[in-house]
C-alpha cells in the first residue's frame, strides 16, 4: 500500500510536470527580465501546492539551475532565493546589486520551501498617492516583479478605479459637470476613494481616465499571471456632491474628514439605493477588470459613524457585505482595520463586534494594518473570530528618515502565527503609507514570508550586507549593528523623526507634522557613517552602497540642522547679532551641502516627480495641472492654509534649495529686522508671509533636474570631513 502511495505521488507530480500552463510564458519572461542573458540557464517547472500552501522547489539539474513552484510567485520566490543565497545579489527599491557570476553556482542539496501564510498582502491606500501616483507601466512592471520576488500574492489593485466610478454615475445620470466637482485630482485619489474629500485637485480629464483604465488592466494581467489575487474597490456610499438634487429622498449624511476640505456626502447603507449602486459598481467594475473576489471597502475610516448603537452599525455591515455579495456570490471582504485604532475611543469591544459579528466568518478578512507597534489583534480577541492579517505599517506621509522597529518584524510574525490567542492569523504584509525608503527593514519583514520562525537580526544582517553590497565586510557589519541598535529601535510614534529643515519655520524645536524628538544618541549614528565613509572606496561602484551612505549622510546633517537652529534661536532670544548671523549662516549653508548630495541619486530628485507628474498629460493645462498636483501633496497638501502642511515633507534635492531654505531664509529675515529694531517679531505675520510663500511655490512651473549630478561617495566623504567630526 505504502509503494503504491508513493507511485501515485510520483505520477502526479510528473503529470504537474508535464500540464500545459498558461501563465508560463509569462514566468518565463519575469524571468528574462531579472537575469537577462542568464535565463538560458534556468528552468521553470510547476509543482502541487503542499497541503494548499504555496511552496516552492530550488535545485541544479544536467547544468540548470531548476525553479519549482505551485504558481509564478512561488517560482519568483525559488529565483529571489537562488541570487540572494547562491549569487549574493539583491533587488530593493533603492539598489539593485546584480552581479551575477560568469559561471552560476550549483545548487548541491534541493531546497524546499513552504509558506505558512496563505495571504501576503501589499499596499496602503495612501501608497497609491504618495509613491505611485505617477507610474507608467515600465515602473509598475517593475514594482509587479519585485512582488514576485518577494512573495507578495495579495496586493491591493487601485490604479484605474475612477473610470468605474465615472461609468456608473455617467449611467445614472449625472453630467460631467457634475462629476468635475466630485473627482479629486491624480495627486488625491486615496482619500477620494475612501471617501474624505471631493473634487481637491481636480477635475480629471478623459485623457487620464483613459489612460489609466489601460493600466490597470496591464497590472491586474501582470499580476494575475503570476498567481497573484489582487483586491479591488467596493462600493462604500461615497456620492457626488449633487446626489441629493437626482435623489432628493435619499439618505446621506455629511462627513467633514479636516478642515480646509468640503464635506463630503456618504449615502446610508440602510437606503435602499446602496444596495442598487453597490450591485451596478462591482458589476461594471468586473465588465472592466475582473475580479478575484476580494473587496476593499472602509466605509468609516477616519470618521466616525453618526452612534454608538450595536444594532446600527451591525446593520450597515450587513448591508455592505450584501451589497458586495449581490454581484458577486464569492464576495470576500477586506477590512483595514485602521480606523479601529484611529478612532479608538469609539471603536470599543461592543462597537467592533456588532461591525464584525454581522458578515459571516468566510466572508471577511481584516488587515491588522499597524501590527508592529499596536497589534490590535491582541486586544480583538483576534478580531473576534475574522480571519486577519499581520501587517507591518512603518511609513507615514513618504517621510524618508532612516526610522523603524527592527525586532518586531523580526520576531512578531512568527511569534502571532504560533500564538493560540491569535485565532484564525491567515498571513503577513506590508501597509506603508509610501515606499521606497529604509529598504532594509522592508526586506526583513518580506523574509518572514517563507518561514514559521523568528530572525534572527545578527545574523541576517550579514546575509543583508553580502547579499546587497556583493561582499561582506567587517566595517559594514559593525555600522549595521550599530544602525540596528539606535535608528531601528524607534518608539510608538507614527512614523519617524523628522527634521527641523522640512518644518514651518519656527522658534520652537518641532512642529505638529514635523517631530525632531530623536529615539536614539545621534552620536551613535555618526559612528556607523564614519565607518561607511571609510569602506566606500571598496564599494564606490555598489548601487545599494552608494544609496545607503548617501542616505545615512543625509539622515547626520538632518538631524545636526536642529543643533544649529536652536543654537540661531538662542542667540535671537540673547540679542546676539553677531551669533545669530553665524549660526543661521551655517544652517542655511547646510542645507545647501544635504541638497548637492541628494543630487547625486535619482531616489532623491524632486525633478523626477514633477516630470513624471506631467508625463501624464497631453495638453499643456493638463500638464500644469499634474505639476500643481504633485508639488501640492508634498509641501503643503492643501490649500494655502491647509492643516496638513508638511505631512509629506521630502528631503529631496530641489525642493531644500528651493522650497524649505527660502521659507528659512525669509524668517530669519524678519528676525533680524526685529534685532536691528529691537523690538519683538511678530510671529503670526511672519506665519501668514510664509504661507503665501509656499502657495506661490506651488503654483509654480520653474524645472529641476532629472539626472543625478555628481559622485555619490566624494560628496559624502567631504561631507564627513567637515561635519564628522562637529557631531
Amino acid at each position: 500500500m505504502k509503494l503504491l502511495l508513493i507511485a501515485s505521488f510520483i505520477l502526479s507530480s510528473l503529470t504537474a510536470l508535464s500540464t500545459p500552463r498558461e501563465d508560463k510564458p509569462a514566468v518565463d519572461d519575469f524571468v528574462r527580465r531579472i537575469v537577462k542573458e542568464k535565463a538560458s540557464s534556468f528552468i521553470v517547472e510547476y509543482i502541487s501546492a503542499d497541503n494548499g500552501k504555496d511552496i516552492f522547489e530550488l535545485e541544479s539539474k544536467n547544468g540548470k539551475v531548476v525553479l519549482r513552484g505551485n504558481n509564478g510567485v512561488s517560482i519568483g520566490s525559488a529565483l529571489n532565493h537562488y541570487l540572494r543565497e547562491y549569487c549574493h545579489c539583491l533587488i530593493t527599491w533603492n539598489g539593485v546589486n546584480m552581479n551575477l557570476p560568469e559561471i552560476l553556482p550549483a545548487v548541491k542539496k534541493k531546497i524546499r520551501k513552504v509558506s505558512p501564510y496563505k495571504y501576503r498582502y501589499y499596499l496602503n491606500y495612501c501608497t497609491f498617492n504618495y509613491s505611485m501616483a505617477w507610474w507608467d507601466w515600465e515602473r509598475w512592471q517593475q514594482e509587479i516583479d519585485w512582488m514576485t520576488l518577494n512573495g507578495i500574492n495579495m496586493p491591493l489593485a487601485l490604479t484605474g478605479e475612477e473610470a468605474v466610478w465615472n461609468k456608473v454615475y455617467r449611467d445614472m445620470g449625472f453630467s460631467q459637470a457634475q462629476l468635475d466637482s466630485f473627482f479629486s485630482g491624480p495627486s488625491y485619489f486615496a482619500w477620494f476613494w475612501m471617501g474624505n474629500l471631493d473634487a481637491w485637485g481636480g477635475p480629471l480629464s478623459a485623457n487620464w481616465m483613459q489612460k489609466r483604465e489601460a493600466l490597470q488592466k496591464k497590472i491586474l494581467q501582470a499580476e494575475r499571471a503570476m498567481g497573484m489575487t489582487p483586491v479591488l474597490p467596493a462600493f462604500t456610499g461615497h456620492v457626488p456632491p449633487s446626489f441629493t438634487s437626482k435623489f432628493p429622498s435619499a439618505k446621506v449624511k455629511k462627513t467633514n474628514w479636516h478642515s480646509g476640505f468640503d464635506d463630503v456626502l456618504i449615502l446610508d447603507p440602510a437606503d435602499s439605493l446602496f444596495d442598487e449602486i453597490g450591485k451596478i459598481f462591482l458589476t461594471e467594475q468586473t465588465k472592466i477588470y475582473g475580479t478575484d473576489h476580494l473587496y476593499s471597502a472602509d466605509t468609516f475610516n477616519e470618521n466616525v459613524p453618526p452612534t454608538k448603537d450595536s444594532t446600527y452599525l451591525s446593520s450597515i455591515s450587513k448591508k455592505i457585505f450584501a451589497s458586495m455579495r449581490a454581484a458577486d456570490s464569492k464576495a470576500t471582504w477586506v477590512m483595514q482595520g485602521w480606523m479601529f485604532h484611529y478612532n479608538s475611543s469609539y471603536w470599543q469591544p461592543t462597537q467592533m463586534q456588532a461591525l464584525l459579528h454581522a458578515v459571516p466568518d468566510d466572508g471577511m478578512i481584516v488587515l491588522d494594518l499597524y501590527s508592529e507597534s499596536f497589534p490590535l489583534w491582541k486586544k480583538t480577541n483576534a478580531y473576534y473570530g475574522k480571519p486577519w492579517i499581520w501587517n507591518m505599517l512603518h511609513n507615514f506621509g513618504g517621510n524618508i528618515s532612516l526610522w523603524g522597529r527592527i525586532s518586531n518584524p523580526a520576531k512578531d510574525p512568527s511569534s502571532a502565527l504560533h500564538d493560540p490567542a491569535s485565532g484564525k492569523m491567515a498571513g503577513i504584509g506590508l501597509t506603508p503609507e509610501a515606499i521606497e525608503q529604509n529598504p532594509a527593514l522592508y526586506q526583513l519583514m518580506l523574509d518572514n514570508i517563507w518561514t514559521d520562525q523568528p530572525i534572527s537580526i545578527h545574523q541576517w544582517l550579514k546575509n543583508y550586507i553580502l547579499q546587497r553590497y556583493g561582499a561582506y565586510n567587517k566595517k559594514l557589519d559593525q555600522a549595521w549593528s550599530i544602525l540596528a541598535a539606535s535608528v531601528y529601535q524607534g518608539g510608538l510614534e507614527e512614523g519617524g523623526p523628522e527634521s527641523i529643515i522640512t518644518a514651518r519655520p519656527t522658534l520652537d524645536s518641532s512642529n505638529k507634522w514635523a517631530r525632531t524628538t530623536l529615539d536614539y544618541d545621534p552620536h551613535e549614528l555618526v559612528k556607523a557613517w564614519k565607518l561607511f565613509v571609510e569602506v566606500a572606496p571598496q564599494f564606490e561602484h555598489n548601487d545599494g552602497f552608494n544609496y545607503d551612505l548617501v542616505d545615512i549622510t543625509r539622515q547626520v546633517l538632518a538631524n545636526h540642522a536642529l543643533d544649529l537652529q536652536q543654537k540661531t534661536v538662542q542667540a535671537f532670544r540673547q540679542k546676539d547679532k553677531q551669533q545669530f548671523t553665524n549660526y543661521a549662516g551655517q544652517f542655511m549653508l547646510l542645507m545647501d551641502d544635504m541638497d548637492k548630495l541628494l543630487a547625486t541619486r535619482a531616489d532623491f530628485l524632486l525633478g523626477r516627480w514633477l516630470q513624471q507628474a506631467r508625463n501624464n498629460g497631453i495638453t499643456t493645462a493638463e500638464k500644469d495641472q499634474y505639476e500643481k498636483n504633485a508639488r501640492n501633496l508634498i509641501t503643503t497638501w492643501g490649500g494655502e492654509n491647509s492643516p496638513l502642511h508638511d505631512y509629506s515633507c521630502r528631503q529631496w534635492s530641489g525642493l531644500i534649495r528651493n522650497f524649505y531654505k527660502p521659507r528659512w531664509a525669509t524668517f530669519f529675515r524678519y528676525l533680524q529686522q526685529s534685532l536691528d529694531k529691537g523690538i519683538q517679531p511678530d510671529l503670526p505675520f511672519i506665519d501668514n508671509q510664509i504661507r503665501r510663500q509656499e502657495w506661490q511655490w506651488v503654483l509654480q512651473h520653474e524645472k529641476f533636474s532629472t539626472i543625478p549630478e555628481g559622485n555619490s561617495i566624494e560628496t559624502a566623504s567631504a561631507l564627513y570631513k567637515k561635519y564628522g567630526r562637529s557631531n
